[in-house]
């Protein structure tokens, strides 16, 4: 463990000392807590920084980027552009390079460095949650969240991971990903016939609009479900569990973890440093995400 903790160390940056701009960038991204949040933390931190919002289609990302000027300091960047900040990234973190996202890129003098804070906000999340010592785990879905989730998983100790997927096909690289983190991964169907061993943990990374079917919820409910998902609450899927007499768990403490992450990069280049006053800055971004969603 030891050995893996030091592998899992960020790379360091050096922020533009100026610069004061940021955003949260996807498609769609109305929903997003994540402008309250950080102006929740920079208030706390007495810091003059403006955090906003842009809708930004996948196609027109890099394109986008480029027009960004040196009063840009970063941008947390959700769904569907976590593989082309990856690519656009001059330095890239281990497990961003691992799992093929980027969820943070913060401007340096040589170009974006990217970091993905949804691993380890993933963990603390799980910890937080009770999950910590989970074994064997279902992961609903194949996107890059899907990926995260493996490599937090492997942080943790978990040693099976079962990732069903609509295609199962297309996840394949998801063995050698578990091979990298110590987690011998199995992808299976989104089928009920699939649900046939115990498992610690059902963790979905499905949209939150998302609906499996009766019969999968029925052969999968007794085992807790943590949904990444967080706004609206509960989840579509989130429902369903609860309907079949399953336990739930949003997606919000991974939410707080992931960005408290992204603001400590943004602050100092190093999203392991923790932030003066820490725990005050993250029950006040909690608080914000709380209000936001109502």
């Amino acid at each position: 463990m030891v050995q893996r903790q030091s592998e899992q160390r960020m790379l360091s940056a050096e922020p533009r000392p100026s610069a004061r701009r940021l955003a949260v960038w996807g498609d769609p991204i109305a929903h997003s807590l994540s402008p309250a949040m950080h102006a929740a933390a920079y208030a706390v931190l007495g810091l003059d920084w403006d955090y906003g919002r842009e809708q930004v289609a996948e196609h027109e990302f890099d394109k986008t980027l480029a027009r960004l000027d040196g009063t840009w300091r970063g941008l947390s960047v959700t769904m569907p552009l976590k593989e082309r900040a990856w690519a656009a990234s001059v330095r890239r973190s281990r497990t961003a390079e691992l799992t093929r996202a980027v969820n943070t890129l913060l401007f340096t003098e040589a170009g974006p460095v990217g970091i993905n804070t949804d691993v380890a906000g993933l963990a603390a999340a799980l910890r937080e949650a009770g999950f910590g010592g989970v074994d064997a785990v279902r992961v609903l879905g194949g996107g890059r969240t899907a990926a995260s989730a493996i490599v937090s998983l492997g942080e943790l100790g978990a040693h099976h991971v079962t990732v069903h997927a609509r295609r199962p096909e297309a996840v394949a690289d998801f063995v050698a990903l578990g091979e990298a983190t110590g987690v011998s991964v199995t992808i299976a169907p989104l089928h009920a016939d699939a649900f046939d061993d115990a498992a610690d943990l059902v963790l979905s990374t499905l949209p939150g609009g998302t609906a499996l079917a009766d019969e999968v919820v029925a052969a999968a409910a007794s085992t807790p479900l943590f949904d990444v998902a967080y706004n609206p609450w509960p989840s579509v899927l989130g429902e369903q569990w609860r309907e079949a007499g399953g336990a739930i768990t949003s997606g919000a403490g991974m939410l707080a973890q992931q960005a408290l992450r992204q603001i400590r990069f943004f602050v100092s280049g190093d999203d392991t440093h923790p932030l003066p006053d820490e725990a005050t800055v993250l029950a006040a971004m909690r608080q914000a995400a709380a209000g936001s969603a109502h």
